[in-house]
């Protein structure tokens, strides 16, 4: 039987201003292939055969995405689906079937302990690479500081041991690092996670898939070694170069640096939107697993993100 609409039902349908955040969920809710992302949570979610039925395990993915677009932790899920008519669509419940905050926080778990949001990261490259919108020829590698609370005033009485100081130019931060490996679109391919004391060019070999012809890279991944390494495999080194007090840089090495930065910035729109569009700029929970976690999906996103016009 069809649900007869609600009064707030048809104010909603008559009102005469879309919002930006309606357009962005329609947008999104158009463009994520949804029923290939349930696929690989199905396996471990409530059956409901004893006990109170489960929330549609779709809902609950929803729910999952609106807290990374808006940085909603697991209360304030709740709260925003309960004041936000357009949220509530987007997940498809009203407000007689909102789940709880431990709803929320047991179904977050769950793709936590069972390594889920890496393999949504994996589900969504390879959907973007069935339709063509992953170029294999050429690998960015970049590199994000997410900074982490340095308080002390917690439990243990110290900060996460998790998390590491390092220095970017005068400047120290703490934190961790989230690496990534993109085509030469900005789409990412690859993403490793670390604390931030773990220099970028450690990373380099576990960000590129081994068929780009080409790799770029700023002057933190430049290595003797590594560009022998990769010319000997038929590999272009398109890794700024970087100078020294002894030598210079000159007029040539410049220019290469140039053409390359054309390509390169292509690798830092995924790190924008996140910490601009998203305001992911410092981590969420204490350790590691978890964060990376956080990051695995949040670069799934970002890559149907990046994809929307062409999806």
């Amino acid at each position: 039987m069809t649900k007869q609409p609600s009064f707030s039902d048809l104010e909603y349908a008559n009102k005469k201003k879309t919002t930006r955040r309606e357009r962005f969920l329609q947008e999104m809710d158009s463009i994520v292939p949804w029923s290939v992302l349930v696929k690989p949570i199905k396996r471990v979610y409530p059956k409901g055969h004893t006990g109170r039925p489960p929330v549609p395990l779709e809902s609950m993915l929803r729910i999952y995405f609106l807290q990374q677009w808006y940085g909603l932790s697991d209360p304030a899920a709740e709260d925003s689906l309960y004041d936000t008519e357009s949220m509530r669509r987007f997940v498809g419940v009203d407000l007689d079937s909102i789940p709880d905050e431990s709803t929320i926080l047991r179904f977050r778990h769950r793709l936590e302990k069972k390594g889920l949001t890496a393999k949504l990261f994996q589900k969504v490259e390879g959907y973007l690479n069935e339709h063509g919108l992953i170029v294999n020829e050429g690998t960015i590698v970049d590199a994000t500081i997410i900074g982490a609370s340095g308080s002390t005033k917690n439990k243990d009485k110290k900060r996460d041991p998790e998390m590491k100081p390092t220095r970017k130019g005068n400047q120290w931060y703490f934190g961790m690092k989230a690496h990534v490996g993109t085509d030469t679109n900005g789409r990412v391919h690859s993403v490793v996670v670390t604390d931030a004391s773990v220099h970028d060019s450690q990373m380099m070999e576990e960000l590129v898939h081994g068929e780009e012809q080409t790799v770029y890279g700023d002057k933190a991944y430049a290595d003797a070694g590594k560009q022998a390494k990769f010319e000997e495999s038929g590999v272009e080194w398109r890794v700024n170069r970087k100078g020294s007090n002894r030598r210079k840089l000159n007029i040539a090495d410049r220019s290469f640096n140039r053409k390359n930065n054309r390509t390169r910035a292509r690798g830092e729109h995924a790190f924008r939107i996140v910490k601009d569009l998203w305001g992911y700029s410092k981590v969420r929970y204490r350790g590691i697993e978890k964060n990376a976690a956080q990051v695995f999906t949040l670069f799934a996103l970002v890559n149907l993100y990046l994809c929307r016009r062409e999806l």
